[in-house]
């Protein structure tokens, strides 16, 4: 095993991440606890080292005064060569270790370990969780608190270890010279750590507070940049810089708490290190004079007054960083613990379909109360049935499909397919035996191939060029060149597909449906985006698509539901007519009124009253 790979950095976590800090952290390092511990001891024995150092240079100081001159190389020879090994050899291979261990087998991977841990739960969360958020906000703080709490393991390691070995080792070595310079050292860490607990809590706080502010920086300015078409079509590039500036200034007062805080800490922290050399060497000159230290005594009081005084700013400083992490790691665990409203039941099982049949049994869904969603479903798809859904804006069709793909789960009834209540299976492997085409497209800014092969990663280069020429787009994939020269399949498409037109998105989501295949396919207004030349000449396409699947269309223009088996009619969350286009029509009732007002072969806003 590589050094570099003592720690898995993509291991899975046990369970959801906890809503408490140590219960956080250790959910999110367990895993890289044995590399962490031979840090800890490389770094402690690096503290120990210094306070060696001090001791080395007494001795040396001691030797020579006790000596002549012209002697003192010949008779402290060996002396000299351990102490010049020990500056040398011993002491830069232990500080390079530690080192090696901090910047290159912990930190790199436990950045990794954290962030696929919480990436992963944050991906397990339903659709109504990321409703409610900003998308910039929510990556925002998975990174925060990755780096967070990565820093939080390396300057534990890198600073509290070594300056506790440093301490007590200096303590141990002060008692060795006199009592009363280790006594003055106690007191002066108990002041130093009293100072550390007046500010450490306010640097947290405020370190909390901004980190949030920071958050809503990143969520306001992304939410623009996404809609950035919205932003130049409506002339509100001002309306979104106020909105931009507003929460920058929220992050402006919030920051400026924590400088003033950190600035006091500061001051007083400088205040109390410029004591400690002055205390320890006066002390120590004292007790020259009386005779009871020698030079090389001295000289140890010195150094370790100058060492711990530097140390203690560092150690300060690092310390004001890892409460300012543990105030990150506590903002981002408010977002990001959240249990998912949705998850797979302990007994749930992968689902077996062996034929098609979707059922909803007097489902009721109503988003938390009110009109909207809903009311008493039944409804039995057969297996291999074409059945199209109508009816106007908030008539329930959508919300059948979300419960259909649990986005939800019902209120009251069921939901199954071949007899499975969907509680009952897992979510995975539900979505994997549903093929989709929305109106409102999904593209990653990836290349046209990946966006096509989205529907099934292991197509072949073969499977993937036909698909797209069998729903149409293999034509204008041919002349797409991205911003880089790539060209063609290899072209990446933008973000949300935005150098593709509605139409042209649309035929990529169809031909990533094709190229799934899936056994269910679901068409929630597939052609809506596209003209009437181009849906007639992918109209056989769609058809072969649908051959021997379960197919439930959703569509406005109703010319396209005229060859369903079944055609249902929604109004305010109930199915009030149901049967095919001719039956319905004789019906002379809502679809009879859809069919006659309609324009163009869309239902009218009147239509949908």
């Amino acid at each position: 095993m590589k050094l570099a790979d003592w720690i898995n950095p993509f291991a899975r976590a046990d369970g959801p991440p906890p809503d408490t800090l140590m219960a956080f952290l250790r959910w999110a390092l367990r895993g890289s606890f044995g590399a962490m511990s031979a840090g800890a001891v490389l770094s402690t024995l690096s503290g120990v080292l210094e306070v060696l150092a001090a001791l080395y240079l007494g001795r040396v100081i001691d030797t020579a005064v006790a000596g002549t001159p012209s002697a003192f190389f010949g008779e402290n020879l060996w002396l000299l060569i351990g102490v010049g090994l020990f500056f040398v050899v011993a002491r830069p291979l232990v500080l390079g270790l530690s080192g090696l261990m901090q910047s290159v087998v912990i930190a790199p991977a436990v950045y990794n370990l954290v962030l696929s841990r919480l990436h992963r739960h944050t991906l397990g969360q339903s659709v109504t969780f990321f409703d409610n958020d900003f998308a910039g906000r929510i990556s925002q703080k998975q990174m925060q608190a990755a780096r967070a709490t990565t820093d939080l393991g390396v300057d534990t390691i890198q600073t509290v270890f070594y300056a506790l070995a440093s301490v007590i080792g200096s303590i141990i070595l002060l008692t060795g010279i006199d009592g009363w310079s280790a006594f003055a050292l106690a007191v002066w860490m108990a002041a130093y750590v009293g100072l550390i607990r007046i500010y450490m809590p306010r640097i947290r706080e405020t370190s909390k507070l901004r980190a949030g502010s920071r958050a809503m920086v990143t969520g306001q300015v992304v939410d623009t940049i996404t809609n950035i078409k919205t932003v130049k079509l409506f002339a509100h590039a001002d309306h979104e810089d106020r909105a931009a500036t507003d929460a920058m200034e929220k992050f402006r007062e919030d920051s400026l708490g924590f400088g003033w805080v950190s600035a006091g800490f500061r001051f007083w922290l400088m205040t109390l290190a410029g004591v400690l050399p002055v205390l320890l060497v006066g002390i120590t000159l004292v007790m020259w004079q009386a005779g009871q230290a020698t030079a090389g005594d001295i000289a140890v009081a010195g150094t370790i007054g100058l060492r711990l005084a530097q140390m203690t700013g560092w150690v300060s400083f690092t310390l004001m960083g890892m409460y300012s992490n543990v105030g990150e790691v506590e903002d981002a665990i408010r977002t990001l613990s959240k249990a998912h409203a949705l998850s797979d039941a302990d007994d749930a099982v992968d689902l077996d379909l062996t034929a098609g049949r979707i059922r909803l049994d007097d489902v009721t869904f109503t988003y938390g109360g009110g009109e909207a969603g809903l009311h008493h479903i039944a409804l039995d798809i057969a297996a291999g049935e074409k059945l199209g859904i109508v009816g106007g804006s908030g008539a329930g069709k959508s919300t059948l499909v979300a419960l259909l793909l649990r986005l939800y789960d019902p209120e009251d009834g069921a939901v199954t397919i071949d007899g499975q209540d969907l509680r009952h299976v897992r979510q995975e492997s539900l979505r994997r035996k549903i093929g989709m085409v929305t109106q409102e497209t999904a593209m990653f800014n990836r290349s046209a191939r990946d966006n096509i092969r989205y529907g099934a990663p292991d197509a072949t280069e073969a499977d993937v060029r036909a698909a797209a020429a069998r729903a149409e787009a293999d034509g204008f994939i041919a002349s797409i060149r991205d911003h880089t020269g790539r060209r063609g399949y290899d072209a990446h498409l933008g973000e949300r597909g935005v150098k593709l037109s509605g139409g042209q998105r649309q035929r990529v989501a169809i031909a990533r449906a094709i190229l799934k295949d899936a056994p269910i396919l679901i068409l929630d207004e597939a052609t809506s985006a596209l003209d009437s030349e181009v849906e007639a000449s992918i109209q056989t396409a769609l058809d072969a698509v649908m051959e021997g699947k379960t197919v439930i269309a959703i569509a406005h223009r109703l010319s396209t539901l005229r060859q369903m088996d079944r055609i249902v009619v929604m109004d305010r969350g109930r199915i009030v007519e149901q049967g095919d286009h001719d039956a319905l029509l004789a019906m002379n009732g809502l679809y009879a009124r859809y069919w006659n007002r309609q324009s163009g072969g869309f239902i009218t806003v009147e239509d949908a009253a």
